[in-house]
């Protein structure tokens, strides 16, 4: 699936200076996972700069050492990989290295040896020079939590509001029980705020929440920050779950990142976009139907707004209609597809 993209000579030639050592994976990861994570941040911080496509082309993990060798296209994509180091991979920062058969003077005549200045780190969760964590005015405080709820099941509330950088459940030393409190930290600080306001006051059980920022009185995040972040950090946490063993094709595919609200309020638009898709869409194979969800005039939410389902006839069909549309750049954003269950979408139900 990561085929090298390099004719052989020259992919050789350079491959010492294309591959970065990732060190600290989790037990869970996989060649599809970290290929999948490591593209999606370097289209998020603007690190692509061989053209469009995933800039990961192979991946091979050492389980039993807990690290990996991820490949990229390019001399220069590598070298902006450099500065991941600390990006937070499934719940715990990963070390980014240059491997030992890296050669720094051969490497210069490749290409940059340095990440490029411009990289919009911010988009993960990073600063230049920084790595992942729980310190910082923007760590919140989660009080009140039932005993009984898992780390999983509280990581899923909190990540509704955006992917984590960190996250601390704090547990008894001697029994590894819950305290029924933890501490996280957002990778987009944007949203620290708006998931204390929302949090804050909700009952759980018998138990309701306390959630406020750990440092109160500190400074407040930008309030300039571009919601794109917040975009490229749900596309990846999406992609992630979706490539989890057990994620089953289906014969409904679920676009993001394609239609705007405000292109599906005219009709005649929404005709134009209702055709397009249906021939765009149908060249994967046999397209049964394309539902795309409107605005109500009355202004009452619209379940499903802002997707794109299609239904295909078979599952052979859905998988090379999500394998080509899946990061496909549409009006300046990045495709999101992942298939959908077919028992929601034969009920109407476009939430799942």
């Amino acid at each position: 699936m990561f085929s090298n993209m390099f004719p052989l000579a020259a992919g050789q030639a350079t491959r010492h200076a294309r591959r970065v050592y990732v060190g600290g994976l989790p037990p869970t990861a996989n060649e599809q996972s970290v290929a999948t994570f490591f593209s999606h941040v370097m289209y998020a911080i603007g690190g692509n700069t061989a053209g469009p496509g995933d800039a990961v082309v192979n991946v091979y993990i050492n389980h039993e050492k807990k690290f990996a060798f991820v490949e990229m296209r390019s001399v220069e994509e590598a070298s902006n990989a450099m500065a991941l180091d600390g990006v937070i991979f499934e719940g715990g920062p990963v070390k980014v290295r240059r491997p030992s058969d890296y050669n720094p003077s051969l490497a210069a005549t490749l290409g940059p040896s340095q990440p490029s200045p411009n990289l919009n780190l911010a988009a993960v969760g990073l600063t230049p020079g920084s790595s992942g964590g729980l310190e910082g005015p923007d760590r919140i405080f989660v009080g009140g939590l039932p005993y009984y709820f898992t780390e999983s099941q509280i990581r899923e509330l909190l990540e509704s509001f955006g992917q984590l950088r960190g996250f601390d459940l704090v547990k008894d030393r001697e029994t590894g029980n819950s305290k029924g409190y933890a501490f996280c930290v957002y990778q987009d600080v944007s949203v620290t705020d708006i998931a204390c306001a929302a949090l804050n006051g909700i009952k759980m059980g018998d138990k309701t929440l306390t959630v406020r920022r750990a440092n109160q009185g500190t400074t407040q995040p930008n309030p300039e920050q571009e919601s794109v972040l917040l975009h490229a950090q749900q596309q990846i946490a999406l992609q992630r779950f979706m490539l989890q063993p057990g994620a089953l094709a289906t014969k409904v595919l679920c676009l993001t990142e394609v239609v705007s609200v405000d292109e599906l309020k005219d009709d005649d638009d929404y005709q134009d976009i209702l055709e397009d898709m249906r021939i765009e869409c149908g060249k994967f194979g046999a397209l049964l139907n394309v539902v795309i969800p409107r605005p109500n005039p009355n202004g009452e939410p619209t379940p499903g707004l802002g997707k794109v389902f299609l239904e295909y006839a078979d599952v052979d069909s859905s998988s090379k209609a999500r394998q080509g549309l899946n990061g496909r750049k549409f009006g300046g954003n990045q495709v999101v597809a992942v298939f959908y269950p077919e028992n929601k979408f034969s009920e109407g139900d476009y939430e799942a």
